[in-house]
Formats: structure tokens, sequence, C-alpha cells
């Protein structure tokens, strides 16, 4: 049974998210900046991507995200492309194995879009998992830059795997389990353990 002090819907979790992310944005800050020019001085079009997703309760939101692809890749869940790799740029594929990529959804934790620790926003034509998850009540949840399934696997689960992790989430949410997530997070990113492309 979960403790109701700690739960996706109290005040108490989402100051610890907005206090995380202001910290991490200060932090990352020349880091993002590096990032940025890199995207700038390999390809034409902008840094930031912005692609719509699902979150709590399924209403969609814009999440952006550093650029990894070329400007005119379908806007589907990676697995799902013909030549996923042609259509990652050299500083793509390179922010995508460190996560760096994942540095601007800070502002869509600072926003409420997001929280630190949730499952990963669904994209928004992404039909078979939002399905699974809403028959689960996953959909409750704010989704998450970082969770439960992205270091029990990552690119390597299945979506009913996902599903299952998320529900494992879901059901024993708490303020340690959120500090593991993060912690091993930290390790899986040093790491790049879990990424395919």
């Amino acid at each position: 049974m979960k403790p109701k002090s700690w739960t996706q819907d109290t005040e108490m979790k989402r100051l610890f998210d907005i206090w995380l992310a202001l910290i991490l944005g200060v932090l990352l800050t020349p880091l993002a900046f590096g990032v940025w020019l890199a995207i700038k001085l390999e390809d034409r079009g902008p840094a930031l991507y912005w692609s719509k997703r699902v979150g709590k309760k399924n209403q969609l939101f814009w999440m952006p995200k550093f650029r990894s692809m070329k400007l005119d890749t379908p806007q589907v869940a990676t697995h799902l492309l013909t030549h996923a790799q042609s259509q990652i740029t050299r500083v793509g594929a390179f922010i995508r194995k460190t996560s760096l990529d994942e540095i601007p959804q800070l502002w869509s934790v600072l926003r409420g879009d997001m929280s630190m620790v949730g499952p990963r926003p669904a994209l928004f034509n992404q039909e078979d998992l939002i399905t699974l998850r809403t028959q689960k009540n996953i959909h409750q949840l704010k989704p998450g830059i970082t969770g439960w399934a992205q270091i029990n696997g990552r690119d390597e689960l299945s979506i009913p795997d996902k599903v299952l992790l998320d529900e494992f989430y879901l059901r024993h949410q708490c303020f340690s389990l959120d500090l593991k997530i993060l912690w091993l997070t930290v390790f899986k990113v040093l790491t790049k353990e879990g990424v395919a492309h």
C-alpha cells in the first residue's frame, strides 16, 4: 500500500519536482548551451524539437527535447522508423546515448506537465501504449523525465512489459522509490544501458 503522503497529486511531490528541476536547470545550463551550439553547427533548423505527448488523464501537451533527428523525420516512435539510424544526426546520436536530449524537459516539469519521476510520456499516436496504460489506470499519473520502466530496460522493453513496470510504479509510488529511480537513472545514463537508438 503506497503512503498517501507521496503521490503525484500531493503538494510535497510537486514542490520536490520544482526544487530539483530548478537546481538541475542551473547546473546544466552550460552543458545545455553546448548541446544547442553543437546542433546548430551541424544542421540547419531549430535546436529544440517540440513533440505532442500524452500527459496526465490523456491530456495532450507539447514536450521539448534537443533535436536529434533530421528535419524531415516522421513524428513516430523511433523503433517504428524504417531506417532509424539514417535519420539520426551525428550530434543526435551522441545526445541520445547520453540522454542530453532530455534536458529541455525540465521546462515541462516546471510548467507542471511532467514530473521528475513517472511513466515516460507517450507520443500522441502511440495508440497501443495509450490504450494499455488507460486500462491499467496509469493515465492517472503525470508523465516523468525518468521512471521505473526507464531503469528496468528502457528501449529494450516491449510495450506490455513497459506497462507492467508503469503499473508497479502506480501501485508503489513513494518518496524512497522516487529517490531510488533518480539515483539509478544517473547510473543508467552514465553506462548508456538500455539505449537502442
